[in-house]
């Protein structure tokens, strides 16, 4: 079944100027804004510009200069919130939630990015 987005989700209103949004980044085809409900110090939301729900969907479909210029976003979010742990930051946790299982609830592609204290295991170890 094919992807069928839905050009009235809060992102594509946030993209078209119709709610604003704490920008940290923009780019030709990403846009990085702060999170209204932050869940840690740092909680910074990633999307492409373009009409992708998931990952999967993105990865398919996103022209090689989107999705080029989506992982450099993502990258210098990490670098602008000083989080990189190979630059002396003490990490971040990267998480993109997709369907209902996954408890996705915009239907538009986007990364969190949260940083900047103890975020825990995501799943218990083994004992």
């Amino acid at each position: 079944m094919a992807y069928s987005y839905d050009d009235q989700n809060i992102f594509a209103k946030i993209l078209r100027g119709e709610i604003p949004c704490k920008k940290l980044l923009e780019t030709e085809h990403s846009l990085a804004f702060h999170d209204i409900r932050p869940q840690a110090p740092d909680h910074v939301l990633v999307i492409p510009k373009g009409p992708y729900v998931t990952f999967d969907h993105f990865a398919q479909d996103a022209s090689v200069a989107e999705r080029a210029d989506y992982v450099a976003a993502i990258g210098a979010v990490c670098k602008e919130l000083g989080v990189q742990p190979g630059e002396g930051g003490d990490g971040y946790r990267l998480l993109s939630n997709a369907g209902e299982n996954g408890v996705q609830e915009v239907p538009h592609l986007h990364v969190h990015i949260l940083a900047g204290r103890w975020l825990g295991r995501m799943v218990e170890q083994p004992k």
